[in-house]
């Protein structure tokens, strides 16, 4: 027996219970890939990009890193929002993070080492800039959280200035950026404010989300969406 013979058997009763419930799914599957939705998140296995929206596969792109950053020089972030706006023609670019971020609260206590740290100070930035904001908090917890949301606010900003998104827009298509905090503890996708569907909007709609977050507690809405 393999060491991995149990995901297989995983996988096989995983598809056959597909194909029971629809014959035809694999076939249409294979011969079609057209989401509306591209999925911009964190790398954490406990933030699984399908099952959160409750989508099927083939109905959501997904691209996943540490701590859902959107670098304008990483071209594999790059590609794939280049293939999902020009090629697949999405409609939506979802920039997920989640409460309990590991690379989040690396960065905002400069835990990381390594690599990592490289990676890790595109997130420092993020903490570099608010730092007001996240001084008038109480606790490190609520520090990681708001430093979650607000690491949400400038990447769904670093989607918007990307020249990939902008060329889309200026053409006319259909195309809207939002910012969403998954909440590990009770399964919850927030809604952080940000839906930004033109160059004109960015700003005003990015700077708004931010005052909001510092007028209400953070997590503000848990176990209520």
């Amino acid at each position: 027996m393999g060491q991995l013979d149990h995901l297989l058997d995983n996988n096989k009763a995983w598809a056959d219970g597909i194909k029971s419930q629809d014959p035809q799914f694999f076939d249409r599957l294979s011969n079609q890939q057209a989401p509306e939705y591209l999925w911009i998140g964190c790398a954490d296995s406990r933030v699984p990009a399908n099952q959160i929206v409750d989508l099927m596969p083939g109905e959501l792109f997904v691209h996943r890193n540490v701590a859902n950053v959107v670098v304008h020089t990483d071209f594999n972030c790059l590609s794939v929002l280049q293939f999902a706006v020009d090629v697949l023609k999405v409609k939506h670019v979802l920039v997920v993070g989640h409460y309990g971020c590991g690379g989040v609260k690396a960065a905002l206590n400069n835990e990381g080492f390594g690599l990592i740290s490289n990676w890790l100070r595109h997130v420092q930035d993020v903490r570099d800039k608010h730092q007001g904001i996240l001084d008038g908090l109480a606790t490190d917890q609520d520090r990681v959280d708001r430093l979650c949301e607000l690491n949400v606010v400038e990447q769904v900003g670093h989607v918007c200035q990307n020249n990939i998104v902008q060329e889309a827009w200026r053409r006319g298509q259909a195309l809207t950026v939002h910012g969403f905090v998954y909440d590990v503890a009770d399964g919850i996708l927030r809604d952080m404010g940000l839906s930004i569907s033109s160059e004109a909007d960015h700003e005003a709609v990015k700077q708004n989300s931010i005052d909001e977050l510092v007028l209400r507690p953070v997590r503000a809405g848990r176990h209520k969406n």
